[in-house]
């Protein structure tokens, strides 16, 4: 564990990310998820965490590992046809990490979800946050309209949450 890593994580207070996130820019995101499930048949669910905790540092966890496990916290997983995406943010790192169910990581290269993880960490580093949040969201739905096009009976099928989770 880098001891530069460390420090980040332990002198990031959890009110950090709230502060970053204010109810008003959750409403924002909560909205740009909601329209553009209107297209496809994926679902978006959006997470930021403030800091990984000691434990966490001290197993040398990454910001992929976590994402990965709020991916199976939120049961993003748990969507019909498998195409459920994750939006996840470490603030302390300001790193963005995507994680997509099996229906969507067949269908859509890594370097598309990479791609939108680098845009939005070009909006932090420029402390746009709900900016750049919102420009992550808007990518992933239209990535997922390419490939999930809304039809049918499941077109407006909201299977997952819509609100950002903050913590």
């Amino acid at each position: 564990m880098s001891f530069s890593r460390a420090l980040r994580n332990l002198i990031t207070p959890p009110f950090v990310a709230r502060g970053r996130f204010p109810e008003r820019a959750l409403d924002g995101i909560e909205a740009a998820i909601r329209a553009g499930e209107s297209r496809h048949t994926g679902e978006v669910c959006f997470a930021v965490e403030a800091a990984l905790d000691l434990a966490e540092l001290w197993r040398g966890e990454t910001a992929r590992e976590r994402a990965t496990a709020v991916f199976s916290e939120l049961r993003v997983w748990d969507t019909a046809e498998n195409n459920g995406v994750l939006i996840y943010l470490l603030l302390a790192e300001r790193d963005v990490e995507i994680v997509a169910d099996r229906g969507a990581a067949a269908r859509i290269a890594p370097d598309a979800w990479e791609q939108v993880c680098r845009a939005m960490e070009a909006h932090l580093r420029e402390g746009r946050f709900e900016a750049g949040a919102i420009a992550g969201v808007n990518a992933v739905h239209e990535l997922l309209a390419a490939h999930f096009p809304a039809s049918g009976e499941r077109a407006n099928a909201n299977e997952l949450r819509d609100r950002p989770l903050v913590r």
